[in-house]
């Protein structure tokens, strides 16, 4: 999604080279709708320069600062000596994040998803959670509930979160469910400690996987996965949960899974 605005002094910004002269370098800005900024031969890099392709090649990206927008001459001048490698780097990603987030809008929606309901679905996100890309990820992370506060639909928060949890990849998530866990007759209480054992992995849990099983209230045990990935760590919960209630019922006990708490807090 392109910016229909200008972008202000003091912005990073990205762009592609577009046209070199001697006396500086024409960027088409890549994150504005049809916004075209110069470098001037003394922004290029620092020092004395003899020959502006030296440091620039046509079709290259670049990070630039901007200097100073003229709406009504058009114009908008640029540096991109005054870039660091760190700035550049992190602009970098946030451009292709932008990038990957609108992929992800049209796997929602559709490619040919309109410009209308394009913008008003990505400017909800964008308002929640700051930028598109943060949008999915929490999406991806909480599911519906981290677009509670946004005005989409039904069909459209089932649209985006499916999408995320598709194809988003986070650092990593944690999903938490419970399982009530009964057992009859005196070998009760160790027939629940050997269906939390078999809860607990028994050794089948993947090294990324972190999961932990613990007591909250008589029947009720929480399961805590913690994964490189919702997909995996959903998983990963269900077969803890299946495994424990495989165990008990073994014994002539009962399982139940669900998602939220159940007993009163601790």
């Amino acid at each position: 999604m392109k910016y229909s605005g200008w972008p202000t002094p003091g912005e990073l910004v990205v762009g592609r080279v577009d046209e070199i002269e001697d006396f500086g370098v024409f960027v088409d800005l890549e994150e504005y709708e049809d916004k075209r900024g110069l470098v001037h031969v003394s922004e290029v890099a620092s020092g004395w320069i003899k020959n502006v392709r030296d440091h620039v090649n046509e079709d290259q990206m670049v990070v630039c600062k901007v200097l100073e927008v003229d709406e009504d001459a058009q114009q908008v001048d640029l540096s991109i000596k005054d870039v660091n490698d760190h700035q550049r780097s992190e602009k970098v990603q946030e451009w292709k994040n932008d990038q990957k987030a609108d992929k992800w809008m049209e796997i929602a929606f559709g490619e040919d998803v309109d410009d209308e309901t394009f913008r008003r679905v990505a400017n909800e996100l964008i308002e929640a959670h700051g930028t598109l890309y943060d949008g999915f990820e929490e999406a991806a992370i909480h599911g519906p509930e981290a677009l509670d506060d946004t005005d989409l639909d039904d069909e459209e928060l089932d649209a985006i979160v499916e999408t995320a949890r598709e194809n988003v990849s986070v650092p990593y998530v944690t999903v938490t469910g419970y399982v009530d866990l009964e057992a009859p007759g005196a070998d009760g209480v160790e027939d629940v400690r050997a269906a939390l054992e078999a809860a607990e992995g028994n050794g089948e849990v993947p090294d990324e996987v972190e999961l932990e099983v613990t007591y909250v209230g008589a029947p009720e045990y929480r399961i805590r996965v913690k994964a490189p990935n919702y997909k995996t760590a959903e998983s990963q919960l269900e077969a803890s949960a299946d495994r424990a209630g495989e165990a008990i019922e073994a014994t002539g006990g009962t399982a139940d899974f669900h998602r939220e708490r159940r007993t009163d807090e601790e």
